[in-house]
């Protein structure tokens, strides 16, 4: 074979490699939109998305995205989300996976937004600030991270029941 003709095919199965990965989040969609409340003060609000916002949360890709018109520190998620991991994770401990995601937290300002996205084809969970990548894991458990604000003993739950239209 010709060089040029093997540079084709390697093209090729690159893209059939990738073509996956971008269908896997094609059609996830906005579900809901809520007020996000800490102690009955407003300070931004969350969307939920889905790739079926009628379907169970854990068995597809998801996303929330945060959008802040606070200052928040950045101790105040971590101290949050290690809270609600304990609640309402079985087995949660400091050792545990999802601990990855809770560090990579930053402080935010009025107009910034966190997005956490649930890949379930790759078991991927990723943190973004601003759209630019914070870090992400892989493993079989990593939606279980959603369980802060979609558990037995949710942030809020009201903002549960508003997101998920229960």
């Amino acid at each position: 074979m010709n060089t040029r003709l093997i540079s084709i095919m390697t093209r090729l199965c690159i893209l059939f490699l990738l073509i996956p990965i971008k269908l896997a989040h094609a059609n996830i969609q906005i579900c809901k939109t809520a007020p996000l409340l800490v102690t009955s003060k407003n300070v931004g609000s969350v969307s939920y998305y889905a790739n079926n916002c009628h379907q169970n949360w854990e068995n597809q890709n998801i996303r929330l995205d945060f959008t802040y018109t606070q200052n928040i520190p950045e101790w105040a998620f971590k101290r949050a989300a290690t809270h609600f991991l304990k609640k309402n994770v079985t087995n949660f401990s400091n050792n545990s996976v999802l601990n990855q995601i809770t560090e990579l937290y930053k402080p935010v300002k009025k107009g910034d937004l966190y997005s956490l996205n649930y890949n379930q084809l790759n078991k991927t969970l990723s943190l973004s600030l601003n759209q630019k990548p914070l870090g992400s894991i892989t493993d079989q458990q990593a939606n279980q991270y959603f369980k802060i604000w979609f558990g037995s003993s949710p942030f809020n739950a009201k903002l549960k029941q508003q997101l998920l239209n229960q």
